[in-house]
């Protein structure tokens, strides 16, 4: 029995030993900010590792492969996701713009089953209460809410639009503007090929663009 004990002693301490080194390989985030895909993994890790503990006949490779071969899955994906936008709104989602120049944005409600209740919740979380308050809110694909106050706004909501070398048209829609004008605007800035931008915003005026 004193065996056994000591056997899952020592398991228990190498594979949190071994999950503590998995979480540091993996990247550092806030619990909040964890993406889709990181949470799966981070559950799948823990039960294997209770599964593991709770049988003393498994062996520590029995109980290590899945859990590395989860870690590599997950920086594999992460890669992918780093490497194309699209990629990347599959796996994490895209951000939902939920109240527009003081204006509530309902399809975007609709998409996210997202009721009044839950947005009067969080506003309240972030010390609004009172709509009439805000400017703009988005929904973050973690599903905290980023909300910008009309007394702060020094203009419009700076939003995206080029991520990766692909246009966001509903970022242009929600400003009004078209593909053609930010073309065409984008060679006045000196680019000519949507392909080489990594990032660009336009706020007020002033664009704000980062090359890949």
């Amino acid at each position: 029995m004193i065996e056994m004990y000591s056997l899952i002693g020592i398991k228990a301490v190498t594979l949190y030993l071994l999950i503590l080194l998995i979480f540091r390989l993996m990247g550092k985030r806030e619990i909040g900010e964890l993406s889709l895909l990181d949470l799966i993994v981070f559950m799948m890790i823990a039960e294997m590792a209770a599964f593991a503990i709770e049988d003393p006949y498994m062996s520590m490779m029995q109980a290590a492969f899945p859990m590395i071969l989860l870690m590599l899955l997950q920086i594999l994906l992460s890669w992918f996701s780093m490497k194309s936008k699209k990629f990347r709104d599959l796996i994490d989602g895209r951000p939902s713009i939920l109240i527009h120049n003081g204006e509530l944005v309902r399809n975007e409600m609709r998409k996210n089953r997202y009721n009044i209740d839950d947005l009067m919740q969080q506003l309240r979380e972030k010390e609004v209460f009172d709509l009439q308050e805000v400017s703009s809110a988005i929904l973050e694909p973690s599903g905290t809410l980023s909300v910008l106050r009309k007394e702060r706004s020094a203009g419009q909501l700076s939003l995206p639009l080029v991520m990766d070398g692909r246009i966001q048209s509903r970022h242009l829609d929600l400003i009004g503007k078209d593909e053609r004008w930010l073309r065409a605007e984008l060679k006045v800035q000196g680019h000519d090929h949507l392909k080489d931008i990594f990032f660009c915003t336009y706020e007020d005026g002033q664009w704000f663009i980062s090359s890949s």
